[in-house]
């Protein structure tokens, strides 16, 4: 060890880990934050009717259980498809805000989906009855 250093060894150390440790718990809370917004988004806004609970895959509409292990999937793509659809998957461009996107990403993207919570009843009724 250099010998100048040798007093500030004891701070060094524990500082440095520190500095190294904030930047990998704050995403985190946020990341995780945004795949349960993202799950609860996945229920109500219906791509459970094509995709499945999970997006396990149905008859309609393909499974996305393992987009995270998917490189072809990027977030560039995958927002694409919300946005503008394709094949049978019709377009959500006008059903979905730019921070609801990203949700739905960090949760397609998540390697372990959270489940959303139980929907209440207001959850499931639809948004304005007709008059």
């Amino acid at each position: 060890m250099i010998p100048w250093l040798k007093p500030f060894s004891s701070l060094l150390f524990p500082g440095l880990i520190a500095l190294l440790a904030i930047p990998t718990q704050l995403p985190a809370s946020s990341t995780s934050d945004q795949e349960k917004a993202g799950a609860v988004l996945f229920r109500d806004k219906g791509c459970t009717y094509c995709h499945g609970v999970g997006g396990v895959g149905t008859k309609k509409a393909p499974a996305l259980t393992d987009l995270h292990k998917d490189k072809v999937w990027t977030p560039e793509k995958i927002t694409s498809q919300i946005l503008n659809g394709g094949q049978k998957m019709p377009p959500f461009r006008d059903s979905v805000t730019d921070d609801e996107v990203i949700q739905l990403i960090a949760y397609l993207r998540a390697k372990n989906k959270p489940d959303p919570p139980p929907a209440t009843p207001q959850d499931s009724a639809p948004a304005s009855l007709p008059q």
